[in-house]
């Protein structure tokens, strides 16, 4: 590959290291052979990546490059952009995934014949499986020049992962580099929707992005599959996401869906929407009487009520769509007869509340819409399910359990469907009347119709917390240091976690792992070592294999606050490292996990060993000190280490429970449910 071409950032020198940017500026001052800048601006430069790789390698900081790094790395630096390039890859894997044979024998020639070959290679495979109308035209001669060598790379990285799984993995690294242009549907929340959705035969999303929501769709039941995007780059890529995934029929457009719906005459089965939210722009000027708005003309300010109109206008009759929403549209005044006519005609069928953080933008907790499509002999039902889940997500948990909203969720639906109403559950779930709803303001937001759960579970969970505090308080004072006597002075001399790594002592491993909604594999987060909680990640599905935890590692944050390790136990075991994270795994013949754990949160030592930016601290792992001892004494010492830990844990829980006793007696004195006597 002609890597002279290709140019990194910091950001990816970092990657490729294992180490923190604040590594990478600290080798750009101190080391006069470090790459000069060919690139970039003068607070972000680009390097090249062959100077960057061969420097790395004098060093001794880099044995090889994996694979999937440098064609990453070459996807973000392509002339064209990752966009473009990825495109360019997906077609080659798409090609690949079809007719590996056709791509034998095209790939035995040079680059420049590859590039003149593969136009009409890409066309037919393209028109077999997305038909001639398709939202990706076929990339030319002269746009295929600079992507063939990168393509030939990542056919050798799909000879190892697969087609399906090169392309996500890219296709990730691409939406996490580029997380302002998208704005994409998590696994999790797409997989709900799917199932809310249930089995069809074809499904439209008109808003598709890359194509997460048709993903999950296909996934359960293979239908045709119809998408499109107002960008032409998202709907290309989703046309190829959901043909390397799927044999079902696939049609994408790009376009603006509301102005120039590429299928009006479609009628699916079951829509899926995550459309743009609080677009004032959205045709409203243009559009006054276009034949959609059965419920009403949404005012300027209520766009996401043309998408739910959009989307009831493209089912056949008892379709279902499962639109995500803000929850300002459930409420605001300007949507209320738009509102109460999809409730007094059927339309609208259940308001779900998802926990803050469920799906961008993560810092509100957005609702899903379930509609139906009435048909002419339709009976309106007589009551709309609302649904609350925020309470599901226990106090302090920085990632959600989706695996229990999920549950909950869809539990609660099939009931609904099947019995035509729901057990009424505080805090949770209520089918409340329409005709209840039907007032002045028409507001659906759940936590306002819902009664509220027992105070903090209730007069038993409150006695059986107190108890179970006075039993952490004894155990806290049994678990109290003695009293710290004096050591000798005696200099010892000191290492560093750099040195031991070097020496074979220990391994050092930075964290890859991304959380995701609804994955299996968990994922320990730099929140759960802070706050000393289970692992709370899950993995994305088709996630890089991640680094996973062993018993006795110890796990270093490498951002915020300096002074916090963690040493692995067997209940943790088995988990990927997340982001943000540092592995060491000692040598158990040479190092003592406790003790070094115990070493590395000393004040002075971190102190040392921190950078410091405006807004965070970061922590340069291998430059944490520890005194050489041998290793009965760093057993003594890590004992210690050890007992603290186990005080430090107790004083934890005491905090959280007497929290929750307070918390919950107000909550009984407030409601009746306490004697104050």
């Amino acid at each position: 590959m002609p890597d002279n071409a290709t140019e990194v950032t910091s950001a990816g020198i970092a990657r490729l290291a294992g180490v923190g940017r604040a590594a990478v500026s600290n080798w750009r001052r101190r080391h006069a052979d470090f790459p000069k800048p060919v690139g970039g601006t003068e607070t972000s430069p680009a390097f090249a990546l062959a100077d960057v790789e061969e420097w790395l390698r004098r060093q001794g900081k880099l044995a090889e490059v994996p694979l999937r790094e440098r064609v990453w790395q070459q996807l973000a630096g392509h002339p064209a952009g990752s966009g473009a390039a990825l495109v360019h890859l997906g077609c080659g894997l798409l090609l690949v995934h079809e007719r590996p044979t056709d791509w034998l024998d095209l790939s035995a020639v040079s680059d420049a014949r590859l590039a003149a070959l593969l136009p009409d290679a890409f066309a037919a495979v393209l028109t077999e499986r997305l038909g001639d109308n398709r939202a990706l035209p076929t990339p030319g001669t002269e746009e295929l020049i600079a992507s063939v060598p990168l393509l030939r790379a990542t056919v050798e990285l799909a000879a190892d992962l697969g087609t399906r799984q090169t392309f996500e993995f890219l296709l990730g690294r691409h939406l996490d580099a580029n997380s302002r242009q998208y704005t994409p549907t998590p696994a999790g929340p797409a997989q709900l929707m799917a199932h809310l959705a249930g089995p069809a035969r074809s499904v439209l999303d008109p808003a598709c992005g890359t194509g997460a929501l048709l993903r999950a769709a296909a996934s359960r039941s293979g239908p045709e599959l119809h998408g499109q995007d107002i960008a032409p780059e998202p709907a290309a890529l989703a046309a190829l996401r959901l043909a390397l995934t799927t044999k079902a029929p696939i049609r994408t457009h790009s376009g603006d869906s509301l102005r120039a719906d590429a299928c009006p005459q479609l009628k699916a089965d079951a829509v899926l929407c995550h459309p743009p939210f609080n677009e004032r722009n959205w045709g409203h000027d243009e559009l006054a009487y276009d034949p959609r708005w059965e419920y009403g003309f949404p005012a300027r300010t209520e766009s996401e009520l043309a998408w739910v109109q959009h989307a009831l206008a493209h089912l056949t009759d008892g379709g279902i769509a499962v639109v995500l929403m803000p929850p300002a549209a459930a409420s605001r005044r300007s949507g209320r007869r738009i509102r109460a006519d999809l409730l007094r005609r059927g339309a609208l069928r259940a308001v779900i509340a998802l926990p803050a953080g469920a799906a961008p933008p993560h810092n509100i907790p957005l609702h899903l819409w379930v509609l139906r499509r009435p048909g002419p002999a339709t009976r309106p039902p007589s009551g709309l399910l609302l649904m609350e889940t925020a309470g599901l997500v226990p106090e302090g948990r920085s990632e959600l359990p989706w695996s229990a909203v999920q549950s909950a969720v869809t539990a609660t639906w099939e009931a609904y469907e099947r019995d035509g109403a729901a057990e009424e559950q505080p805090g949770l779930a209520r089918a409340i009347p329409v005709i209840e709803l039907l007032d002045d303001d028409v507001d659906l937001a759940p936590a306002r119709h819902l009664p509220p759960p027992a105070a903090a579970g209730g007069i038993e969970q409150l006695t059986a917390v107190r108890e179970e505090l006075a039993a952490t308080l004894r155990l806290a004072g049994r678990l109290t240091p003695p009293a710290a006597a004096p050591a000798a002075a005696v200099r010892r001399p000191l290492t560093t976690v750099g040195e031991l790594a070097r020496a074979g002592a220990l391994t050092m491993a930075l964290g890859t792992a991304s959380v995701a909604l609804g994955g299996s594999v968990p994922v320990l987060t730099d929140h759960d070592v802070f706050t000393a909680a289970a692992p709370s990640g899950t993995l994305p599905e088709d996630h890089e294999a991640p680094e996973l935890l062993a018993e006795g590692d110890v796990v270093v944050p490498v951002l915020g606050s300096a002074g916090i390790t963690r040493v692995i136990d067997t209940a943790t075991a088995g988990a990927a490292l997340g982001r943000g994270l540092c592995l060491l795994r000692p040598d158990p013949a040479a190092l003592d996990p406790w003790f070094l754990a115990g070493f590395l949160r000393g004040t002075a030592n971190t102190r040392q060993a921190s950078s410091y930016a405006s807004t965070a601290t970061r922590l340069d792992v291998r430059r944490l000190q520890l005194p050489r001892l041998p290793l009965d004494r760093q057993r003594a010492y890590g004992e210690r280490f050890r007992a603290l830990a186990a005080f430090e844990d107790t004083l934890r829980q005491t905090a959280r429970l007497g929290e929750q006793l307070v918390q919950g007696t107000y909550d009984g004195l407030t409601d009746g449910t306490i004697d104050p006597g």
